[in-house]
């Protein structure tokens, strides 16, 4: 049951484990067109203090007789008043995401996130109060292959100008 106070603590995850992503609003069986979202996994004694102050804390059903059920939590991710800060960490750079952008989250092999958590006090028409989770920030470190490490200092062909590439792609003498 939420206490009688509003929930303004945010939640910062080092080291998060993520699932479920949906950074790019697909229509599935559990998500409606649009709806950006993810679960983060947390540890039982985070679980039990959100819990007692109204966040929706869910438990995945464990898979073997002895473990424990696993709490996580469902985040909503909007680029509407409040946008969150997403930024893409490689080994060479980091990019901010924006909203047409944040869909490769969905895809890409993560080695490491770092987020932040925003609550949301809400009470319904019936005075069921809660707390929802947005996110505020998130820093998603990727896994790159060899050959993408590779070939990462190679210059990016978009970057070049048209008039600065032959027919068949390969670079002007005049260029040095």
């Amino acid at each position: 049951m939420a206490k009688d106070f509003k929930v303004k603590d945010k939640i910062t995850i080092e080291g998060a484990r993520l699932m479920f992503r949906n950074f790019s609003g697909e229509e599935g069986q559990y998500n409606p067109k649009g709806q950006r979202n993810f679960c983060v996994l947390i540890d039982p004694d985070l679980a039990e203090r959100l819990k007692d102050d109204g966040w929706n804390v869910k438990y995945l059903k464990p898979r073997e007789e002895e473990e424990e059920p696993q709490a996580y939590l469902q985040v909503k991710v909007q680029f509407g008043k409040i946008p969150p800060i997403c930024v893409l960490v490689t080994s060479k750079n980091k990019k901010k995401l924006n909203e047409e952008q944040i869909g490769m989250l969905d895809w890409v092999e993560i080695k490491n996130v770092d987020l932040i958590i925003r609550p949301y006090n809400y009470e319904l028409r019936d005075g069921t109060k809660g707390v929802k989770a947005y996110l505020k920030s998130i820093y998603v470190t990727i896994v790159e292959d060899e050959l993408e490490l590779k070939y990462r200092d190679v210059p990016d062909a978009d970057n070049i100008p048209d008039s600065a590439v032959n027919s068949i792609g390969e670079f002007e003498d005049e260029l040095d």
